[in-house]
């Protein structure tokens, strides 16, 4: 019963980190693209920030999954929400210097930070048995549905406060968040790794060839890529289609909290129904979220697109995060997990780039038309490792 205890008390600190931290994502994304436009030296560089955010995303993933193999994962938490601090600090500056590239190096420490606090997920899932770790794995994410309520009605109440220097205060807000979230952070009690667990298990090329990991990886890009691909230029859209501020900031809103609303019971569909039918099912959404788009550059539009998005990204990640723990046995768990992050972040980085030139140059619609390339891929990578399961159990 204690043991019991003491895995509840862990999921819990992390769905609260989770809801804390992942105010920094919402921030970032909220107010990157539209500082970027206000910095920028030339406007197509206006996403850019946002851009490297995601490449330091991509860039930490290793290195955190090295110090949680090294010296434990609540190490690697506390790197990460320092990073945390660091961006809020950094960002600000920036705003009040004019500053485009000293925000840039703000939002790569961001980046970093979000790297980190993706892995909350696998560490609840590492510290319970495996009947329980789909559950575990939802609960975490479940606790991004407060932030996305925190992240943007921090940015709505704070961005004016420091006038001319529009959302700096939102920044220093944010830091003080993070810190917030350290101390939240530091009564998870995970065992760390043993001497035999760093030195064992198969090489990651034998692991990465496995046609069920690809196939997870493969979901895992295209969930995360179009949802940061569509996410990126949104808020910029809204304000060329001179929608406001604030209803970008309610669009954001409304899908950061469609994209963790779901994971209350994400768990139990994967649990019932399998990971691959929960991934094939957010890839629907994820279609039906650039169609609703399609339709018109109304506020409704983008936030119906955006909450579809939302739900999308949540089936297709959370199922293809589960896809994953099936790939790995117990001492591989830190080094395949960070594998599979760094490939999908760094796939992410480059859909990022593209968002803000395709937008710029080409307009929101093509930016919704060419998502559905991607949809297409992996909707035929779980069909051939579905048809390959079936054939197996045939045989």
């Amino acid at each position: 019963m204690s043991e019991r205890r003491h895995e509840a008390g862990n999921v819990a600190r992390l769905a609260i980190g989770q809801a804390l931290a992942g105010a920094n994502s919402t921030v970032v994304y909220a107010t990157g693209a539209i500082v970027g436009n206000m910095l920028a030296p030339d406007k197509a560089l206006a996403t850019l920030p946002i851009s490297i955010f995601v490449v330091g995303m991509a860039a930490c993933t290793l290195p955190a999954g090295a110090i949680a193999r090294r010296h434990g994962r609540r190490a690697a938490f506390l790197a990460g929400t320092g990073c945390g601090v660091l961006v809020g600090l950094i960002s600000a500056l920036a705003v009040l210097l004019g500053s485009f590239w000293l925000f840039c190096l703000g939002t790569f420490f961001g980046g970093a930070y979000a790297a980190v606090v993706l892995s909350f997920r696998f560490a609840a899932a590492d510290g319970v048995p495996a009947a329980r770790r789909p559950r575990a794995l939802s609960l975490v994410m479940a606790g991004g549905v407060f932030a996305g309520v925190i992240g943007p009605q921090l940015v709505t109440h704070t961005m004016y406060l420091w006038m001319p220097h529009l959302f700096a205060a939102t920044f220093l807000a944010q830091a003080g968040v993070a810190a917030l979230c350290a101390l939240v952070l530091l009564g998870v009690r995970l065992p760390m790794p043993s001497a035999a667990e760093m030195a064992a298990g198969r090489p990651l090329s034998v692991i990465a060839r496995q046609p069920r990991f690809i196939t997870a990886v493969i979901c895992g890009v295209v969930s995360y890529l179009l949802m940061n691909f569509l996410m990126t230029a949104a808020p910029l859209a809204m304000r060329l289609c001179g929608l406001s501020q604030e209803s970008a900031n309610l669009g954001l809103q409304w899908h950061v909290i469609a994209m963790y609303a779901p994971s209350f019971f994400t768990g139990r569909l994967i649990t019932r129904f399998g990971a691959p039918r929960v991934v094939t099912a957010g890839l629907a959404l994820i279609a039906a979220s650039a169609v609703t788009g399609l339709f018109g550059q109304d506020v409704g539009h983008f936030w119906g697109s955006l909450i579809l998005l939302g739900l999308g990204w949540n089936f297709g990640f959370v199922g293809a995060s589960a896809l994953v723990l099936e790939c790995h046995r117990p001492e591989e768990r830190t080094r395949v997990q960070s594998l599979n992050d760094f490939i999908v972040f760094g796939t992410m980085a480059l859909g990022s780039f593209a968002s803000g030139g395709l937008l710029t140059v080409y307009g929101w619609d093509t930016v919704l038309w060419v998502s559905f390339a991607p949809l297409g891929l992996a909707v035929a990578a779980l069909a051939m490792t579905s048809a390959a399961r079936r054939a197996g159990a045939a045989a």
